[in-house]
């Protein structure tokens, strides 16, 4: 976390980028089109996995997220054929590789002379749309059908398996509808030690994937939350609509603002038959990190298709933001 001694100065905390994304720099497939995605590698490529940790640990990421995005018992038992039980040891496998990248990264700067605080393992939750595979995770319909008991349900073992398997924090992420989110922050509560952040699938600049207007619910989930969550915002989207998104949300909590949290995506599109296009098209993420910041962002990182590279661009232009923030205070 890059830290402050001086109160008027905001903690801000990077957060790693695309695990998929730059995983296939390591083994050579992104797992796209995967009803387990990048999971199914949790049993394959435990090293590899670490080594993606390490990428981005490296690149100066405060917080590292676990391999669990598209993770669940009901879908390790589908597609890998295993038992319950060995689905569960995946999901803490998932905890185990990150904290094996964690322990390398503090031994590397131990050994390098290089002071640093001890980054944060993030427990992946993913929506109940991913598992599914069948699209309703990019716009939320599966919520139309699904009752908040299925949505528990599906979403115990693996929260549990995550808290028990001893993550900092979990992130509720990619979510695209109030039903689910709310779902998500009550279960939370039932783990009072336990805190998370939560961050939203959007169709727009105003709307959940599934069409809720963003504001309205990730204000009550904050209210919802008794100061379990540490922070609400949006991941996966285009890095162009987050301002928008955010603009406002503080404007009746001067005292006690929601900290933000955004990891957009490159800004480029995927067309499922060709992959991701429009790259030349993008703006370079870590050109909004400023403005990003000055609207109450405190959680920043990237998404789909952003690279360890894109971490190190992000942290430069954080600590260049923070030293404005200090020479505007002296």
């Amino acid at each position: 976390m890059v830290d402050t001694a001086n109160d008027d100065i905001p903690n801000i905390v990077v957060l790693d980028g695309g695990f998929s994304t730059q995983l296939a720099c390591h083994i050579g497939s992104t797992g796209d089109g995967d009803p387990l995605w990048s999971a199914r590698f949790l049993q394959t490529h435990p090293q590899e996995i670490v080594n993606t940790h390490l990428d981005f640990l490296r690149a100066g990421a405060d917080a590292i997220m676990t391999n669990t995005y598209q993770a669940s018992v009901g879908g390790f038992v589908k597609h890998l054929d295993v038992t319950p039980q060995e689905g569960l040891a995946l999901i803490r496998r998932a905890v185990g590789l990150a904290k094996r990248a964690r322990d390398t990264y503090l031994e590397e700067c131990l050994n390098n002379g290089v002071s640093t605080q001890t980054p944060l393992i993030v427990g992946s939750v993913g929506p109940y749309g991913a598992h599914l595979h069948d699209g309703s995770e990019y716009d939320g319909s599966y919520a139309d059908k699904t009752s908040p008991e299925t949505l528990r349900d599906w979403h115990a073992p693996r929260m549990q398996a995550l808290i028990e398997a001893g993550i900092d924090l979990l992130a509720f992420e990619t979510i695209p509808c109030q039903k689910e989110a709310e779902v998500l922050v009550q279960m939370l509560t039932e783990y009072p030690m336990s805190k998370a952040w939560l961050s939203f699938s959007c169709q727009d600049a105003v709307s959940l994937a599934h069409g809720e207007n963003f504001q309205e619910v990730a204000k009550r989930c904050w209210e919802m939350s008794s100061g379990q969550l540490v922070a609400i915002g949006v991941n996966c989207c285009s890095p162009n609509i987050v301002s928008t998104l955010f603009k406002g949300i503080n404007a009746d909590r001067k005292q006690a603002p929601i900290p933000l949290i955004t990891y957009p995506n490159s800004g480029e599109k995927y067309n499922p038959q060709i992959g991701w296009i429009d790259g030349d098209q993008c703006d370079a993420i870590e050109t909004f990190v400023h403005e990003w910041l000055d609207i109450g962002v405190r959680y920043i990182g990237g998404c789909c298709r952003t690279y360890g590279a894109d971490i190190s661009r992000i942290r430069s232009q954080v600590y260049s933001w923070l030293d404005r923030k200090k020479f505007a205070e002296n």
